[in-house]
């Protein structure tokens, strides 16, 4: 998918969250209310567009004769991945009910419909629409029935589905967001461990996003999921289930779901009837951290626990389930498998009975990765975490290595109380991996692609300069032939007419100033792009590629200032300006509409130029952020972020296993890049969601007194 379609995607899923949720709003729902019927109404949108694309589909065949005419069966679609969806369950059918009909009925019938027909959704799909108002009902299936969406891919839907659940976990929904695991969180596992094929489970599914992003994965690298994997979940939940399986419908795949408590509880089976224990390929979770109350009694003899029990309390219970978790994703793994799980910090370094289970953890030579991550990257908690990755097939030369990366100075911020990582966050981390596995030429193909990308922004840059500088001139034409228009008019302020003209003056100068260095900048540039028309390969040719474009970043940054400034000038003259056409005789002088116009395109048109030039020094900084870092292109000890320790070094440690405890602190960066007025921007956006905060909880404070009579 292109940048552009992704930042199309990206404006339709913001434009449907603050349709939707405006909705929610003026109505009496809560979020978690709101939530499964909104993804309802999703699933039902991406179950009409699957259907009409595979009807298409067969009826183009049938009429080029690969297919014979004959009634169509549910057979023909589900190899298509849709459903023979039931006339009175398609999204066209329910926006043209009747006047006056029940909508909130027909929604529940599309469901049972639905569910009648295909037997993995039975029971998941959200049934309670009879309770909501009819036109809050239409208003919501009308949000979801632009030209845009009519047509939307299984990508999109799932992109969009994918996004409703974030933002409701963001809201405290569906108990407290605990079934959703952060997206940037989930990436990293699956690009450390790479689920490709065979069998991949999660025993605390969730939402089952890691079935989702493997999905991803595995169609990236060219195949077909359903092709190359199944997918096995246990979640103790129902409704959380109903959320995993509607997942899975939504990207058109399917999974073995069932509910239990995986404290007690092993329900799976595989096809060819073996045990899930022992069998899988790659496990993935994100488990509920420091369960309590766990009766050690029943899991005594359980064999998913071949490291002991972690401590037994004087009531028999297991006070923290944390290690139990960790050693079931241990057990269930296939002697080649892979396992990517979050954790919590406490973990790694626990002590008593959890060290000694962690310590017979280390010496099965299992433990492959061991990620630190910083606070606020979950939507409803605050603490920081792990990220712990197994693989029982590390070669002899790694048995007795971990990798320690400590990721906790690696993040973006999203708003005042989250944190996640950007996609190019997400490559460098999994570089340091595959240099760590001795893989250089993927760490190598990393740069490439970044030097490509480079490239191909920098030959943008020119043409967003020029539309800048075009309205620029435009901009700056009315003032001088207004200035002298207004000197015989002796009434207007004098000193008034003198800032008018210090400030076009100030302008002139700045732009010429400008020109000289815009000139230089682009010349530049397209020498650059030039030279990489066949870009290097080897570690030494990109090392010069990106010492050949230092100056040029430096440049850029200068002239994102200058850029920034001459819209300053001319909006200042325009204010100027407008300052003395205020007086009346001056007014017919000036077209206050017409140059209004032309300051508002002018800023759109920087803010093009400008973002152009940082994409330029953003790919740059990833680009040097790798070679600073790793100049050989091989792994090696970078302080503060990542070390390969030893077993004797995490035996000396206590048998610890977390990397703030190996990699040292690294000095503290200069940001060259900080933007001062960026920055003040956010701190006002904090302000005023804090403002917002406080008069929200101000209302539920009035309405609780209310409620209590006073």
């Amino acid at each position: 998918m292109t940048a552009n379609a992704l930042q199309n995607i990206a404006k339709i899923e913001t434009s449907l969250w603050e349709a939707a949720d405006q909705l929610r709003a003026n109505s009496n729902l809560t979020a978690t209310e709101y939530s499964m019927p909104v993804l309802g109404v999703i699933f039902l949108r991406h179950a009409t567009n699957r259907y009409q694309s595979a009807l298409q589909a067969i009826e183009a065949d049938q009429a080029a004769g690969t297919m014979p005419k004959r009634p169509l069966s549910k057979a023909d679609f589900i190899k298509r991945r849709a459903l023979l969806l039931p006339e009175a369950a398609r999204y066209d059918t329910l926006l043209n009910l009747p006047s006056g009909a029940s909508l909130g009925g027909a929604l529940v019938a599309a469901m049972n419909a639905i569910e009648a027909d295909f037997p993995p959704l039975q029971g998941s799909l959200p049934k309670d629409y009879d309770r909501f108002d009819n036109k809050l009902l239409e208003n919501l299936l009308r949000c979801f029935d632009s030209q845009a969406l009519r047509t939307a891919t299984g990508d999109v839907f799932g992109r969009i589905y994918e996004y409703f659940l974030m933002k409701f976990a963001m809201q405290g929904a569906q108990d407290n967001g605990e079934f959703f695991t952060p997206p940037s969180l989930v990436q990293t596992l699956v690009n450390v461990i790479e689920p490709d094929h065979g069998v991949v489970a999660d025993l605390a599914c969730g939402s089952g996003g890691m079935f989702v992003q493997s999905s991803h994965f595995i169609e990236h690298e060219g195949f077909e999921t359903m092709k190359r994997a199944t997918f096995y979940g246990q979640e103790k939940t129902p409704t959380t289930i109903r959320l995993a399986k509607m997942n899975l419908a939504v990207h058109g795949l399917e999974g073995d779901i069932q509910e239990a408590n995986t404290f007690y509880e092993d329900k799976h089976r595989l096809q060819d009837g073996r045990p899930l224990w022992g069998n899988v390929d790659f496990m993935m979770a994100n488990p509920p951290f420091n369960v309590d109350k766990v009766d050690a009694e029943s899991i005594k003899t359980d064999r998913r626990l071949p490291f002991g029990l972690p401590g037994v309390n004087k009531d028999k219970q297991v006070s923290n389930g944390n290690y139990l978790w960790i050693s079931y994703f241990h057990s269930y793994l296939s002697p080649k498998g892979r396992a990517g799980f979050v954790m919590s910090s406490q973990a790694s370094s626990a002590g008593h009975g959890e060290k000694e289970v962690r310590r017979k953890l280390v010496e099965t030579g299992d433990v492959d990765v061991m990620v630190a991550i910083r606070s606020n990257f979950f939507y409803t908690r605050t603490v920081p975490c792990e990220l712990w990755h197994f693989d029982r097939s590390k070669p002899d030369s790694r048995k007795d290595q971990v990798l320690m990366l400590d990721a906790r100075n690696v993040y973006r911020k999203v708003t005042r109380k989250i944190y996640d990582f950007s996609p190019e966050h997400q490559a460098n981390l999994a570089a340091i991996v595959w240099l760590y596995r001795g893989e250089q030429d993927r760490f190598l193909g990393l740069v490439q692609s970044y030097i490509e990308r480079l490239s191909a922004d920098a030959s943008t840059v020119a043409s967003a300069l020029t539309a800048f500088e075009t309205t620029l001139t435009a901009s700056q034409l009315p003032f001088p032939p207004f200035l002298d228009s207004v000197k015989g008019l002796d009434a207007l302020p004098q000193d008034k007419r003198q800032g008018l003209a210090d400030a076009l003056a100030e302008w002139t100068s700045a732009a010429t100033a400008y020109v000289a260095d815009r000139a230089a900048l682009v010349i530049g540039l397209a020498t650059f792009c030039k030279s990489n028309a066949k870009p290097p390969q080897t570690n030494k040719a990109q090392h010069a590629t990106r010492q050949t474009f230092d100056p040029l970043a430096e440049s850029a940054r200068g002239l994102i200032k200058q850029v920034d400034l001459l819209y300053k000038l001319a909006a200042r003259a325009a204010q100027l300006a407008q300052e003395l056409a205020g007086h009346e005789k001056a007014a017919e002088y000036y077209d206050r509409r017409a140059i209004s116009k032309l300051i508002k395109q002018l800023d759109e048109e920087r803010k093009a130029a400008v973002e152009q030039l940082k994409a330029c020094g953003y790919v740059h900084r990833q680009i040097a952020w790798l070679q600073d870092r790793f100049p050989k292109a091989e792994m090696q000890d970078v302080l503060g972020l990542c070390k390969v320790v030893s077993r004797a070094e995490i035996e000396a440690a206590d048998w610890s296993l977390t990397p703030g405890r190996f990699v040292g602190v690294a000095p503290a960066e200069v940001d060259d890049d900080f933007d001062f007025e960026q920055t003040l921007l956010d701190i006002h956006s904090e302000l005023t969601d804090l403002n917002r905060e406080s008069i929200d909880l101000a209302q539920k404070i009035q309405t609780s007194f209310e409620a209590l009579g006073v």
